[in-house]
């Protein structure tokens, strides 16, 4: 079995370029928020508006971006159902259109295969642009890992809040909104609306039985 996040909303219980934002005061907060938001609902151009947030926040000093993003608080339940479903035998990967500073540290702290996510770029260490490897179309960054592992699609779960992350339900056979927009609501499978990730560990265990169940051996 293998089961694909999203990220920020997802994993971790927090939005970091508004969080970043901070940085700037309450209106540059709002800003970012409101751009992050427009993007989550699928209501702007994903891309522009990830290029749009980044440039608002051109200047923030690495250090003070690495902090931020080490402090970002991992969703509640979230290390207790990645480590269920890795000992069941389970894949996980992650696939972000935030930034490697946000998402290397969860490789290791939630045992996940794959991370695929963009790369924030800063010079003479301070933040400049962005490198844009994962796209509004973030089933293309996994596509491939997928028929490498040849994983079939009934044997794919995707867990995801955002209008954007709507093609990643083109590959699985079991489709899940996290506290998600109304949009994903109306496609998902199944919802979650509290922000507690063991929660889903109940959900997968109804619809794939022994699958899950060895885990709690």
């Amino acid at each position: 079995m293998l089961i694909i996040f999203d990220v920020e909303g997802v994993l971790l219980n927090a939005e970091y370029l508004p969080v970043l934002a901070q940085v700037f005061g309450p209106d540059k907060e709002k800003e970012i928020w409101d751009i992050t938001k427009q993007g989550i609902r699928g209501e702007i151009n994903w891309e522009e508006g990830l290029r749009n947030r980044v440039a608002a926040l051109r200047g923030i000093e690495f250090e003070r971006a690495k902090q931020i993003a080490e402090n970002l608080e991992i969703m509640p339940g979230a290390k207790t159902l990645c480590t269920a479903l890795k000992r069941a035998g389970w894949k996980l990967i992650a696939v972000s259109g935030g930034f490697t500073i946000i998402t290397d540290r969860l490789k290791e702290e939630l045992g996940l295969d794959r991370i695929y996510s963009n790369e924030l770029i800063f010079k003479d260490g301070k933040l400049q642009d962005v490198n844009l490897t994962v796209t509004s179309d973030k089933a293309a960054a996994v596509v491939p890992i997928i028929r490498e592992w040849k994983f079939a699609k009934e044997n794919i779960v995707v867990v995801v809040d955002g209008a954007n992350d709507l093609r990643l339900f083109d590959l699985s056979g079991y489709t899940v909104g996290f506290c998600p927009v109304d949009k994903v609501k109306e496609k998902a499978d199944a919802v979650i609306e509290v922000r507690d990730l063991s929660i889903l560990l109940h959900l997968l265990e109804k619809k794939f039985g022994n699958a899950v169940l060895i885990a709690k051996s």
